[in-house]
């Protein structure tokens, strides 16, 4: 990844377009990262990788009552907790 200050950055924008469509820049502020420069083709690719929740709007009634009907497995106990 290559990586530039954001003073170099905002000198020479058109420098650091063309290698952003090979590997990611990363621009720096005060010495840590702060934005990612990347390629349209690699944002479209991260996008189509994104989760979505789901409600209980989005299940049909048989998937709502076998989630109700299952049990958690023991090792599942570890992350009461949590709740």
């Amino acid at each position: 990844m290559h990586e530039v200050s954001a003073a170099e950055f905002r000198r020479s924008i058109g420098r650091y377009q063309d290698p952003a469509l090979r590997e990611a820049v990363t621009v720096t502020r005060h010495g840590r990262e702060s934005t990612v420069l990347i390629s349209r083709e690699e944002h479209e690719r991260l996008k189509r990788r994104d989760r979505h929740a789901l409600s209980l709007d989005d299940f049909a009634d048989a998937d709502i009552a076998a989630l109700e009907a299952s049990t958690p497995v023991p090792e599942s106990m570890a992350f009461n907790g949590e709740l």
